[in-house]
């Protein structure tokens, strides 16, 4: 990684999130997303880049993360890095899963162990249900989830389980199913951020030791 050297204005972390159209916020009609509600409640000084991008894979999402982080990172900044994927993964296309559930674990690794080797902190967000996709999608994720919260333990990184909680909750069912079948409103997003939240992300965001 060769970056940019410059002091940054703003001050606070620069935080890169990284996923599929959960993290966009696609379908809100606020325009925030769970992303933007999270900043604004926890991070409002931060310099934060959504890269969520629609129907991304987790191997998608490996695959460009690292460029993505390189063209947007300062020398000397508080680099964060926020990852959420699975519920494309676990689609199925021609009979098969997009991705593997061992290679959906295998690219969460990766990806937090080249945080680790960048130094910088990093936080997961479990996926969230795709109301659409019906009880066998639903069951995909529920394997996945804590085999991933088993990838983020002994990387000391925090692991924010949304799914169940969503998968019962009205609003995002409503919404939803009200849309594409997949994506809330401003409802169903701004639960998901709440959850976030109370997941941790604001003792997350506190300032690193020795960072400004």
């Amino acid at each position: 990684m060769t970056p940019r050297h410059s002091n940054d204005p703003f001050g606070g972390p620069r935080i890169h999130f990284l996923g599929d159209s959960f993290v966009q916020g696609l379908g809100d009609p606020e325009f925030r997303g769970w992303v933007g509600r999270v900043l604004q409640a926890a991070a409002p000084h931060a310099t934060a880049f959504n890269l969520g991008v629609r129907r991304d894979t987790s191997a998608q999402v490996r695959q460009r993360c690292w460029a993505e982080v390189e063209a947007r990172t300062l020398l000397g900044a508080d680099h964060r890095l926020v990852l959420s994927f699975g519920a494309n993964d676990a689609v199925t296309e021609g009979g098969a899963t997009r991705v593997a559930h061992e290679d959906t674990l295998a690219h969460l690794a990766a990806l937090l162990d080249g945080a680790r080797e960048r130094g910088l902190a990093a936080l997961v967000v479990g996926p969230p249900p795709v109301v659409g996709m019906g009880a066998d999608h639903l069951e995909r994720l529920r394997r996945l989830v804590p085999a991933m919260a088993g990838i983020c333990a002994p990387h000391r990184v925090p692991f924010v389980d949304v799914t169940e909680a969503l998968a019962g909750d009205p609003t995002w069912t409503a919404e939803a199913e009200a849309a594409d079948g997949a994506h809330p409103g401003a409802g169903g997003y701004a639960r998901l951020a709440q959850l976030v939240l109370d997941g941790g992300f604001g003792d997350w965001i506190e300032p690193r030791p020795g960072r400004a």
